[in-house]
């Protein structure tokens, strides 16, 4: 059976509520990674919030750490790295990059995101685990993580676009993932956009 994605046109109001945390006891978290792990080696993505797919819950499957586009578009590659009910503890640095996402569709937007982040998350096997993550895995992670609090990359944008995926493959290459700072606190405050709906459909 086909994992079918929530999108902003058709599932707006699902995608913004905020996901629940796993109960490790008694949620079957591991039929959620099955479908995000079907989902993300069929699509080209980078990683996947269980929302995104219509499971409302704390959990975050990430695909692809690297820049590369061609690493999304082989299926075969996987980093299948999974955070259950995952916190970031602290944020440094800055970095930019022109984000998408599967929810969007062809809405893009340039994003400020924290260059290294440390989190503290369970694994598969309820083990806490406590890691810093740096550079594009920090933006990464950063999208998801928004996605388990009702927030779109678009909310956060410096200017949103519209392309295709080969437009956006193209784009990238000429301005490819930016680092503004790789220390220093990050506290750039997430504003959410009242007038998100506005400002896509007049695109």
């Amino acid at each position: 059976m086909e994992v079918a994605r929530k999108t902003i046109e058709n599932d707006y109001y699902f995608l913004r509520q905020v996901s629940d945390d796993v109960d490790l006891d008694k949620d079957n978290y591991m039929e959620y990674i099955s479908k995000l792990k079907k989902y993300c080696q069929n699509n080209f993505v980078y990683a996947m919030a269980p929302v995104q797919i219509g499971i409302p819950k704390r959990l975050i499957y990430i695909k692809n750490t690297s820049t590369s586009m061609e690493n999304n578009e082989n299926f075969e590659y996987d980093e299948e790295h999974i955070m259950i009910n995952p916190v970031i503890l602290r944020q440094e640095g800055h970095a930019r990059f022109l984000e998408a996402c599967e929810s969007c569709k062809d809405f893009v937007a340039e994003v400020d995101r924290p260059y290294k982040i440390e989190i503290e998350y369970y694994n598969i096997n309820k083990v806490k685990i406590k890691e810093v993550l740096e550079g594009f895995e920090a933006t990464v992670f950063s999208h998801e993580y928004d996605h388990l609090n009702g927030i779109l990359h678009l909310d956060l944008a410096n200017k949103i676009l519209k392309m295709s995926y080969e437009e956006r493959k193209q784009y990238r290459l000429n301005n490819p993932y930016k680092i503004l700072a790789k220390d220093g606190e990050y506290n750039l405050s997430k504003k959410i956009d009242k007038d998100l709906n506005k400002r896509i459909l007049s695109l």
